[in-house]
């Protein structure tokens, strides 16, 4: 815990069996109440290792995205009780010891929102980021705090905390299940006023860390640019998007354990 407050990891996981261990290896324990793998139907070792590692974990059926692995992951979070959720690859992009920094600025109470900045400092290059990566990121970014009226260093880092009540508040069920899901979560953050923080974050990027090559980039970029457009629209009056709407789909309540809304239990 931290200020009395249940702090959970979620790990969406794809084929992250060659790095899972030495990511949970650096979770500090004494501040994670609980770490919850979601695989994604990966096609490695990822659950036995997972298991090994006696995380709680739920695997997929079948593969429903990366988007998808994130609602799997803050309902169950929710349902085990969690008033912060740290969301952390498994695949040791982003450094685990950063926990204690991004869950205390949820638990501080100025923020519902957390984010480990790469762009922040010198950590996106010097960690390897491909140079069209960090020029495309820099270009989204700054489209994107024009169209939103915001300031953030970039919207497109994967290590994120969230607040209990920002997770009940946000109609996630209306996103998409692909990788833009990480955007329109933080536009619709921004669009119910919810307050963002940023910290510094170093990443690696090497063989074994998980990326999107160029084509899904572009397909991720389209995305992040629709959304951006959608929100100023909504901002004009002009259109309300489902996502975007107080009565828009919200996590579904599970039972305490549960793989999925009304479903069996996932496999343990």
């Amino acid at each position: 815990m931290i200020a009395g407050k249940r702090v959970c990891v979620v790990m969406p996981a794809y084929n992250a069996a060659k790095t899972l261990g030495v990511t949970a290896a650096e979770i500090d324990r004494t501040l994670a109440d609980d770490i919850i793998l979601v695989d994604d139907a990966s096609r490695d070792e990822t659950v036995p290792v997972a298991q090994e590692l006696g995380l709680h974990l739920i695997v997929h059926p079948r593969n429903r995205g990366y988007g998808g692995n994130q609602k799997t992951c803050y309902t169950e979070a929710l349902a085990r009780g969690a008033d912060i959720v740290v969301m952390l690859h498994p695949d040791y992009q982003y450094s685990p010891r950063l926990l204690p920094a991004l869950a205390g600025m949820v638990a501080s109470g100025h923020y519902d929102c957390a984010l480990g900045s790469r762009i922040l400092g010198v950590g996106a290059l010097a960690g390897g980021m491909p140079l069209w990566k960090y020029v495309a990121n820099r270009f989204l970014t700054l489209v994107e705090n024009l169209l939103l009226g915001y300031k953030l260093s970039e919207y497109h880092t994967g290590y994120r905390a969230f607040s209990r009540k920002l997770l009940e508040t946000l109609p996630l069920e209306e996103n998409s299940d692909d990788f833009v899901f990480d955007n329109q979560m933080l536009v619709q953050t921004i669009w119910f006023g919810f307050d963002i923080g940023e910290i510094s974050c170093p990443a690696r990027y090497f063989t074994d860390a998980s990326s999107i090559g160029f084509r899904r980039s572009v397909k991720y970029g389209l995305g992040v640019l629709a959304t951006s457009v959608e929100f100023r629209l909504a901002k004009l009056g002009i259109s309300r998007p489902r996502r975007l709407a107080r009565d828009g789909r919200r996590l579904a309540p599970v039972a305490a354990g549960s793989g999925r809304p009304g479903g069996p239990p996932g496999a343990r």
